[in-house]
């Protein structure tokens, strides 16, 4: 299963988000430092219930602990936008 179908999957089962887009951008920062190691860069657009009414910090922080074991092996960067 490719990384963008795991984020998913992940995200999905997290938050059950009414909205979830996970943007592979790894081909813009080839080259970069962080992604020498094979590790990728996503942005990761989401909109869920559960995480409406947390500040901006306490909802990437949720995100993050979804991901964790991932991070900095197989995922370098997330940009997250919450809409």
């Amino acid at each position: 299963m490719d990384r963008v179908a795991i984020i998913t999957e992940r995200l999905q089962k997290a938050f059950s988000p009414s909205q979830l887009q996970v943007i592979d951008d790894s081909e813009k920062h080839k080259g970069h430092a962080g992604s020498a190691g094979g590790a990728g860069h996503y942005t990761i657009i989401i909109s869920a219930p559960c995480l409406a009414n947390l500040s901006k910090v306490a909802a990437h922080r949720k995100i993050y602990e979804v991901l964790n074991d991932m991070i900095p092996h197989e995922i370098h960067a997330l940009q997250i936008k919450i809409v």
